[in-house]
Formats: C-alpha cells, structure tokens, sequence
C-alpha cells in the first residue's frame, strides 16, 4: 500500500511540474513576448471552452442525470460571476487595471481543477498501478495545453514573469493535496466528483466567455484578429487531441 502511495504522489507532482513550462516565456525578450501574448490569449480560450465542453462535462455527464450536472455548472458559472463583480472588482476600475479580476478567478478554477485530477489519478492507483499509470499520462497530455493557456492568462492579466510561473505552480500543487485526499478519503470523495468537474466547467466557461472573448474584440486590426481566431481553434483542438488520443477519466 505504501508504495501504491508513493506512486500517487509522485504522478501528481509530475503533473504539477508542468506548470513550470512558463520558464521557456521568461526566456524569451520581452518585445516577443508582447507579440506572442495576444495569440496565447486566444489559445487560453479555445483552451478553456475545450476543456470545459470536450473534457470535464463529458466525463461529469457518464453514468449521471443532465439535470443536476448542468444545475452545477450554472452555479459555477454564476459563482465567478459573483466573484469578479462583487469581491474583486475593485482591482479594476475602467482602464485603470494592473491586474485583471480573471487571474485569481482562473487561479482558483484552475486550482480546483487540478485537485479533481489528484483525486481521479488517487482512484487509478486504488483500482491498479496501470490504471494509476494510464490516467497520469492522460492528465499530463489534456494539462500540457491548458498550463500553456493558464500562463498567458496570468501574464496578459498584469503578473510578471516570476509571479505568474509561482502562482501557477502553486496552483498546480493542489494535485498533490487532490491525491492525498483520494488515497485516504477517495470512498468518500467518488460520488461528488461529477458535480465537481461540472462546477469546474462553469468556472472555466464563463472566465473564457465574460473576460477572454471581450478581450478579444478590442484588436481592431483584422489580420492580427484572424490570428488569433486560429490560435483559439488550436487551443481547442489541443485538448480534442489530447481527449482522443489518450483515453481519459
């Protein structure tokens, strides 16, 4: 048992470790970062609804009633609605804004989201270590795209370099405290995982929805707007690639 543990807790930390590919944009300059940001912003979306609509409402939808699923991503919806009008908007007035409300509200999505995939890889090694194994690479394949979006979101939102690859490891951290849960608790934790990966979603879709899309709108030049439409259709079918080709939850 101990080592189905130690597994565990080593497939969650490689997980969250991806967060760290944000150092290879620390390493570029600065003015070819700014150019590269609008476009990320755009792959963040396709990101987000992808994730959102091809993988974490899918999986919540197996096996479960539609009515109680789609109610949940509603309140996730509305939940960060509440948050960025009410409890965060006062980092934002106007075009006075050195960090946009939807970087903590994509920090605690994205960190909600990580620890479901501690719990599910926490079950895998429960039921066998090639279950625990499959389910770990399948979670490094679908993450790899949204660490990628997650960075530029922080960094497009106002955080430098350093503290957006921080905050974004600690937010991939919660894997590891999804996984501790899951080994001790998972019996426990099985039956509201549907609701969680639902709420999960209306999370990441109203983040992509009310603050990437506006957004995106505001770049008037139609050639760099073409762009980033395809950067959002790559960032979608990043995660279709990664739900297809690797079997997932």
């Amino acid at each position: 048992m101990m080592l189905i543990f130690l597994l565990t807790l080593l497939s969650t930390i490689v997980v969250s470790l991806l967060s760290l590919i944000g150092i290879f944009f620390i390493l570029l300059k600065e003015k070819t970062l700014n150019l590269l940001l609008s476009h990320l912003i755009a792959f963040a979306g396709g990101v987000l609804f992808g994730v959102a609509f091809l993988h974490l409402l899918p999986e919540a939808m197996e096996n479960n009633e539609p009515f109680p699923i789609f109610l949940l991503f509603l309140i996730g919806f509305l939940t960060f609605y509440l948050l960025e009008r009410f409890l965060l908007w006062h980092h934002c007035h106007k075009k006075e804004c050195p960090t946009h409300p939807f970087t903590y509200l994509n920090l605690y999505g994205d960190g909600l989201h990580n620890f479901i995939d501690g719990l599910i890889i926490a079950g895998g090694y429960l039921s066998s270590i090639t279950s625990g194994i499959f389910l770990t690479i399948a979670t490094i394949v679908h993450e790899l795209p949204q660490e990628i979006g997650d960075f530029s979101l922080l960094l497009y939102g106002g955080f430098s370099k350093r503290k957006a690859l921080f905050f974004n490891f600690l937010s991939a951290l919660t894997a590891v405290l999804g996984a501790i849960f899951g080994f001790f608790l998972f019996s426990q934790f099985v039956s509201l995982l549907p609701y969680l990966l639902s709420y999960a979603a209306g999370n990441f879709t109203y983040i992509a929805a009310s603050d990437i899309i506006p957004e995106l709108h505001k770049e008037e030049n139609l050639k760099k707007s073409f762009l980033s439409f395809l950067f959002f259709l790559f960032g979608l079918l990043a995660i279709t690639l990664s739900k297809n080709f690797v079997p997932t939850h």
